[in-house]
């Protein structure tokens, strides 16, 4: 099978699940939970411990992950690596949930939670569900399992969004209007959007069930040498995941620590709640990368894997071109997704859309280091963009709010991107079309900047107008990629600049 349609078909499949529960939170729980808690500092809460959730992910699965598929890839003792793997990650996870328990009520004092501690009992166990979930994924993309995979995650999705709604519409309704029904007695207003945690909590519990065979149905061998050799070449991906996550999420908790106490949980609402608006984005690049890595590795050897490598790179930034342009010419419809309450951080929205389309075309050079066994670059790069983040976060937060998050992340995911560029050129030269990349990225920056010449000329009343005249740059551009591109989609390499 042609090695692209390959990636296509397993990043559909990976995206099934991805998309799915990306497209809950944007369709589902996120207008669940501005639209019903329309107090921005409620929504800030979700916010900001699913941020810490995020950071700490990273630092329990200590990059144990790639390390997993780099070594599962190569070596013919498969069921040994993935025992050692798991054993490393179940033992790290028990320890962590053990010191987090004994320690929540501190933990709580510090977070400014003392009144929410169940909120971090629950944040305890959603770290500690998801990190020993995570090698059992790994295999079965490994595998190339992406159906089984696919079907477990959106299981997990649909338990999740079954509880939320549960919790939040049917128990709430009935707490305010039907006082001695059974499902009012379950609703605690002050938990209110808390319940969000929870019902993640019964998703991940219930998910660790459907993967009872990839726990119980292995022998458990612990291989110390294994693990040795693993955890040196992931030590370097643990600094990249918590740099990674600096700049990723980072920006959320500082708004929270940097900014007055009383407007602090409100402006992390608004910026959270806006970022959601960028989920398009986050969508296709989370997908990607589920199909990416393992697909990378295996085709490693080929003789022609450079320029194969260079072709999913030229498309991948055209794809995410789309998806800037086109969440930018329907943002007036898209933004009912969440409350009006929150609208006034939209104009973060097209800054983070290219901070996240950076990101992703960062995520395809990086393959470099990893392949190559140098993932220190991996560190260091990485460890610049948190530097500049944090930077440019404790400098103008305090001045410019959420607006200098959005542009740290923008700055930060930028540089990252065209420092991998140059290293990696040093290190494993592949051919970009960087003029081509360049032309439809740019194209479609000046499209939107287009459309804001006209943002507002026609009123309110006649927004529609500005929707169509959007569309119609968007068709155009559309066109323009028909014309140029289409003949080419059947090329098995890319052209070399």
């Amino acid at each position: 099978m042609n090695p692209l349609k390959k990636l296509l078909g397993q990043t559909a499949v990976y995206g099934l699940s991805t998309i799915l529960a990306r497209t809950a939170n944007y369709l589902v729980l996120t207008p669940l939970y501005t639209y019903v808690f329309r107090n921005q500092a409620e929504f800030g809460i979700n916010t900001e411990i699913y941020a810490y959730i995020s950071f700490l992910n990273i630092l329990l699965t200590y990059g144990m992950e790639t390390a997993f598929f780099n070594f599962y890839s190569k070596q013919t003792e498969k069921e040994r690596i993935y025992s050692t793997a798991l054993i490393s990650l179940l033992s790290s996870s028990l320890f962590f949930l053990t010191i987090g328990l004994v320690f929540r009520n501190a933990i709580a004092e510090w977070m400014s939670y003392t009144d929410y501690k169940i909120f971090i009992f629950w944040m305890i166990i959603i770290i500690c569900s998801d990190a020993i979930m995570v090698i059992p994924f790994a295999k079965l993309r490994a595998e190339n399992k992406a159906a089984k995979f696919a079907v477990i995650k959106t299981i997990n999705i649909l338990i999740n969004i079954f509880f939320n709604i549960f919790f939040i519409v049917i128990c709430k309704n009935a707490y305010e209007r039907h006082a001695d029904s059974l499902f009012s007695k379950i609703y605690d207003p002050h938990i209110g959007i808390g319940y969000g945690f929870l019902a993640n909590v019964l998703a991940n519990l219930i998910s660790l069930l459907f993967l009872y065979k990839e726990f119980f149905r292995i022998n458990y061998v612990f291989d110390i040498k294994i693990w040795k050799s693993m955890m040196m070449y992931a030590m370097p991906l643990i600094l990249v995941g918590l740099a990674g996550m600096v700049n990723e999420t980072f920006d959320r908790i500082l708004l929270g620590k940097l900014l007055p106490q009383e407007i602090a949980r409100k402006e992390v609402g608004i910026y959270g709640a806006c970022y959601k608006l960028s989920i398009i984005m986050t969508i296709f690049i989370q997908a990607f990368r589920f199909a990416a890595e393992p697909f990378f590795f295996n085709t490693a050897n080929n003789t022609d894997s450079k320029k194969t490598n260079a072709q999913v790179t030229k498309y991948f930034v055209i794809f995410c071109s789309f998806i800037f342009l086109g969440t930018m010419m329907n943002l007036e419809w898209i933004k009912y997704f969440i409350s009006d309450s929150y609208w006034q951080g939209l104009a973060v929205v097209p800054i983070l859309l290219i901070a996240n389309l950076f990101l992703g075309v960062y995520y395809n050079l990086s393959i470099w280091y990893k392949l190559t066994e140098k993932t220190r670059y991996g560190a260091y790069i990485t460890l610049a963009g948190a530097t500049l983040t944090l930077v440019v976060n404790f400098i103008f937060i305090p001045l410019y709010s959420y607006t200098a998050a959005a542009w740290a992340t923008l700055l930060s995911y930028g540089s990252m991107m065209v420092i991998s560029y140059v290293v990696g050129k040093k290190h494993y030269r592949i051919n970009y079309n960087l003029r081509s990349m360049s032309f439809f990225f740019l194209t479609a920056l000046i499209l939107f900047l287009i459309s804001l010449s006209y943002k507002g000329k026609f009123g309110r009343e006649y927004v529609l107008i500005e929707v169509i005249l959007n569309n119609l740059l968007f068709i155009f551009y559309c066109w323009l990629f028909y014309k140029l591109e289409f003949s080419n989609l059947t090329e098995k390499t890319p052209d070399a600049t």
